[in-house]
């Protein structure tokens, strides 16, 4: 039973566990339990809310350590991610590593893509064997030795120790601090909405505020210093996390919520073995041929980042578990996922392509006043906060009337193309080698943020309403695979970016925005008819 807001164990059942939830009836909750170590303990469920709990805007006490500890992480990886790709390809004597551009933007890419294709492990791990507290600490203490990693002059070796700590971190931290936020809340808490609001506005905070502060460090002082900004960001949100945990996080968070069998461990530890010893065959492979190189390895990941969700969609339409009704609502959303990759593959560009932009074509003196190239990557959480009260309140106003899913997903298409289109401007006026004013950048991104709240917001909902009974997590593992799909794209794209190139570059990209945009509008009454009545 729940004594003063801590959870007493009720009873140990020996295996096989009883086939019936016990009820409480002093209570009137549902009991539920938890398999430990060959028993099972019983555990209450959450707790009520009380009037303790309401101590962080009207919310349970708990999202305020949630929403700090994803504020900091965004904080580091934002301002790294601001500042990385000037230092993969400044020249050595100016304190980088002097990669090319194009390598530097390709390594960029990939990056992006392993960090949300990690976000299915993260996910596994949580639910089978760490428990997501566990899992979110264990990300965060290796991200920020990622970020130390970067913060110590070693050369290239220390950035790619660097990217493997941080993806993997980040694919264990993201995904479970988004999901603990909503264990904090019991069925029907008319507070969740607002929780996440509240929550979603840390991100965005972080993300705010980290170029600003990473960016002038690393570029006007050092880059390794702007490093270890973001590693002493992500250790302040270690400690409060670890601190908040103990005193106002449920206990059920530090146990997976369907842990191994011992059958399931030796399946495991097999399947992992045997697709880590494919990987370094085919590292082998590629060595005896003389083509283990950067370009190749990054090659090889987008290959992976792209075969992953064609796998998942695969198992989705061909399992017996799924029925007709759910068969067509994967179809469905294999449309909206399509357009969500396309969609991502043009915003995060922002890190990578914009980013050059800022540094070689852009006037960067204002009234006196040098911008660093890095504060530009701000642009896209300030207006994530600008636009949202004006969305939401329009989404309110229109009630049953607003636009369906696939609808706003094909708006946001012609938006993103629009964003491009702008950048196409300002190099076919004045030609690629004139520094132009920084006012384009700041409208491209004003556009393609418009874009951004009409699918990232909506896909995220419609993927947790289209997802089979059956994978309902493994499904919203697919949202996150569309970012690292699109990313992975990218990876390859990005090398055509080349001096001379640019306005060719931007029109292209734009042009297939346009299409797929217009593609969706067809398509948006037959996706509608596959949703049977979701909206």
């Amino acid at each position: 039973m729940q004594y003063n807001n801590y959870y007493v164990l009720l009873e140990v059942y020996e295996t096989p566990a009883p086939s019936v939830l016990t009820m409480d009836g002093a209570e009137n909750k549902i009991i539920h339990f938890q398999k430990c170590n060959g028993g099972i303990i019983v555990l209450n469920n959450k707790p009520e809310a009380t009037s303790e709990d309401r101590t962080f805007f009207g919310q349970p006490r708990g999202l305020s350590t949630l929403f700090f500890t994803e504020m900091w992480e965004r904080f580091s990886y934002y301002g790294m991610r601001a500042i990385l790709i000037y230092y993969m390809y400044y020249s050595v004597t100016k304190g980088g590593l002097g990669f090319d551009q194009g390598t530097a933007a390709s390594v960029m890419s990939i990056y992006g893509s392993m960090v949300y294709l990690s976000s299915v492990l993260g996910g596994y791990l949580s639910d089978r064997v760490w428990g997501s507290r566990r899992t979110v600490f264990i990300g965060g203490v290796l991200i920020m030795f990622g970020h130390i990693a970067l913060s110590v002059p070693a050369g290239k070796m220390a950035l790619f120790v660097s990217i493997l700590l941080i993806v993997l971190g980040t694919g264990l931290l993201k995904p479970n601090v988004s999901e603990m936020v909503g264990g904090l809340y019991n069925e029907g808490d008319t507070r969740r909405d607002s929780g996440f609001t509240i929550f979603v506005f840390g991100i965005n905070v972080g993300s705010l505020v980290a170029p600003y502060l990473v960016g002038w460090l690393g570029l006007s002082y050092n880059f390794h210093l702007g490093f270890s900004l973001a590693a002493i960001g992500m250790f302040l949100g270690l400690v409060q996390y670890w601190i908040g945990g103990k005193k106002y996080l449920s206990k059920d968070s530090l146990y997976p919520t369907d842990p191994l069998e011992p059958g399931d461990m030796k399946k495991l530890v097999v399947r992992s073995t045997i697709g880590l010893v494919a990987f370094v065959l085919v590292l082998l492979l590629m060595a005896l041929l003389g083509s283990l190189n950067l370009t190749n390895f990054v090659l090889l990941l987008t290959i992976i980042a792209l075969a992953t969700p064609v796998i998942y969609f695969t198992i989705f339409l061909t399992s017996k578990k799924v029925t007709a009704t759910e068969r067509k609502h994967v179809w469905a959303y294999l449309g909206l996922f399509i357009a969500a990759m396309i969609f991502w593959a043009i915003e995060e560009q922002g890190s990578s392509v914009l980013a050059l932009f800022a540094a070689n074509q852009t006037n960067n003196v204002v009234l006196g006043f040098h911008i660093p190239p890095a504060w530009y990557q701000s642009l896209n959480p300030l207006f994530i906060l600008l636009y949202t009260p004006f969305f939401a309140m329009m989404w309110n106003r229109w009630g049953k009337k607003q636009p369906s899913s696939p609808a706003k997903f094909a708006t946001g298409m012609l938006f993103a193309g629009a964003s491009y289109l702008i950048m196409v401007i300002p190099v076919a006026l004045f030609g690629s080698s004139a520094k132009v004013s920084p006012l384009w950048l700041v409208g491209s991104w004003a556009v393609i943020e418009i874009a951004e709240l009409l699918i990232s917001p909506i896909g995220l909902s419609v993927t947790t309403k289209l997802a089979p009974k059956a994978f309902q997590s493994q499904m919203m593992s697919m949202w996150f695979l569309a970012d690292s799909a699109g990313q992975a794209v990218n990876a390859q794209i990005v090398k055509l970016y080349t001096p001379g190139n640019e306005a060719n570059y931007f029109l292209g990209v734009a042009i297939v925005a346009i299409v797929a945009g217009i593609i969706m509008v067809a398509l948006v009454k037959p996706i509608k008819n596959l949703m049977a009545g979701i909206k």
